[in-house]
């Protein structure tokens, strides 16, 4: 690792900054509409994007700075365990592929932008509605907060904001940030859907001269796995256990499969992603793109082989304490030539402005269509809804860069796991009403109650090295014994009350909400009749 900084990679880094601010400003009078003041355009980018800018947009949006950073940063520490992210993401595209397309066509025809106006139509209840929104927000927030970790970690690699006093040293962080802001809230959906393609086309390009060249530099796939392996087999002085494994052994293999199984139920769940697929312009687009967007989960294989190579590289070795999350830009720096290191810096400070924006954006369509507009300004105008959608937009982004500047870092990780466990006890509420109406509202709205506080106090109580609580996602199943991931046994638990309760209910004759969509709705595709009643501005999309 090279000391001060690294001029060359910095000239190369800012440049590829600069294009994609220029980019995302332009973005702006791109599909460039008459009604551009509607949260269609600014939070949906019009509702217009075809397959190729889709898969690009939820590529962007799927595979983040902290995925870069993070799934090697598990093999570096964990060995086998660190690859549950590729078969997760192998597992949710068949599975939303059943869902999806329904919730494409719903949306469209009435008009919804987020998962909870679908909650809230479908089932009438604004406390169910509600309770989706906050979890959605909820679990965005440290994750954008992730993304901002992911561009302070190459510029700490940079070796700028090294030194001075506090306001010096973030001072870069302050520039993204500021950068982030300026081009989300001036064009929406539309910047990070351009700059999309610059991202992936990046993190592509990096990814495969990583996997060819580095094990040149490094003595070849056969030293890199003995290396990884060694390291795993040493006894840590703590637990009195070997610190890793190559393989995934029988007393983790529940552990492993249930997070892959949970996280893979959760990952379309984010407001993020329900964003993308709600801007694409067809069903057909949002079909064609669970197809191809596997794609990218060979590209996630490749990248977690970075976690050994920065074991067979040395990064970390003998450093007590070592932060894991820097391997990765370390082995860049150490290894690849100054100017291409600058290129795979800027592959993750893009790869944290796209998902950043559109985090943002989705964070601030929950706000301003199931908050402000359901409790405190039903009569809000289209102009009105985007006008706060972009403070909020704004506010959305604050929070994240203070909590990432005034909290430990670990802590931001471990808020982003417990995220996508509040996230998951969402899927029963929105996946089953794509499907059925046999769900009472209250029973889904306590299921929901019940998953967040069994989730969240089982989390509390994991403690790790280094931290108290919120320590890890996995305990021991009830009823079963096994280790496994809370989340899944959250949702499980959500599952049963719902269906527990429903019964009771109907049994009780509780009034069950009004239901404002049709059976034909959750099948309907860009020229059929139904879209012409279509309650959003259709001929604008």
């Amino acid at each position: 690792m090279r000391n001060g900084v690294n001029v060359t990679a910095l000239v190369v880094f800012v440049l590829f900054f600069a294009l994609v601010t220029v980019m995302g400003f332009l973005a702006a009078r791109w599909r460039r509409t008459d009604d551009a003041l509607h949260l269609d355009e600014w939070g949906l980018g019009g509702r217009s994007f075809g397959t190729w800018i889709t898969w690009f947009l939820l590529g962007g949006d799927l595979y983040t700075a902290y995925t870069f950073i993070a799934v090697p940063a598990a093999v570096y520490g964990t060995g086998a365990a660190g690859f549950f992210a590729v078969p997760y993401t192998i597992i949710a595209y068949p599975l939303v592929f059943l869902f999806l397309p329904r919730l494409w066509s719903v949306a469209r025809v009435r008009g919804y932008v987020t998962p909870a106006d679908f909650v809230r139509g479908r089932y009438g209840s604004r406390a169910l509605s509600l309770a989706v929104a906050l979890t959605g927000i909820l679990a965005t927030m440290p994750y954008i907060a992730l993304q901002l970790v992911g561009i302070q970690a190459v510029l700490d690699t940079l070796g700028v904001g090294g030194s001075g006093n506090w306001f010096m040293k973030d001072l870069p962080l302050f520039l993204a940030f500021a950068v982030l802001a300026a081009y989300t809230y001036s064009s929406g959906l539309r910047a990070p859907a351009l700059i999309a393609f610059v991202k992936d086309a990046l993190v592509y390009i990096v990814i495969i001269v990583a996997v060819i060249y580095l094990p040149m530099r490094l003595g070849g796939y056969g030293h890199i796995f003995d290396t990884a392996a060694a390291k795993f087999s040493a006894v840590s002085p703590v637990t009195h256990k070997p610190v890793g494994s190559m393989v995934t052994g029988p007393d983790a293999q529940w552990a492993y499969a249930t997070l892959a199984l949970g996280s893979s139920l959760a990952l379309f769940m984010y407001p993020h992603t329900v964003t993308g697929v709600l801007a694409a312009k067809s069903r057909n687009t949002v079909r064609r793109n669970m197809a191809i967007l596997p794609a990218y989960s060979l590209m996630l294989g490749l990248l977690a082989l970075l976690g050994f190579m920065a074991i067979a590289a040395g990064m970390g070795k003998g450093v007590k304490g070592y932060n894991a999350q820097l391997a990765v830009p370390q082995l860049f720096d150490s290894l690849f030539p100054s100017w291409f290191t600058g290129v795979a810096f800027a592959a993750i400070g893009i790869g944290a402005l796209v998902p950043a924006a559109i985090m943002s954006i989705a964070a601030a369509n929950l706000f301003t269509r199931n908050i402000y507009k359901e409790f405190f300004k039903p009569d809000a105008t289209p102009a009105q809804e985007t006008r706060v959608a972009k403070i909020a937009s704004l506010l959305v982004k604050v929070g994240a860069l203070v909590f990432v500047l005034g909290m430990d870092k670990q802590l931001a990780i471990n808020l982003q796991l417990l995220g996508g466990l509040w996230i998951l006890q969402t899927f029963v509420s929105v996946v089953s009403g794509l499907f059925t109406r046999w769900f009472h509202r209250w029973a889904l709205l306590a299921g929901w109650a019940v998953g967040m506080v069994y989730g969240t106090w089982k989390a509390y109580g994991i403690p790790s090295p280094a931290t108290k609580h919120f320590g890890g996602s996995s305990a021991a199943i009830p009823g079963i014994g096994e280790i496994g991931y809370i989340g899944l046994t959250a949702f499980v638990l959500n599952l049963l009350v719902a269906v527990v309760l429903t019964l009771v209910l109907r049994a009780v004759k509780a009034p069950e909400g009004t239901d404002e969509t049709s059976r034909a709705d959750y099948s309907v595709e860009v020229g059929d009749k139904a879209l012409e009643d279509a309650p959003v501005p259709v001929a604008a999309h």
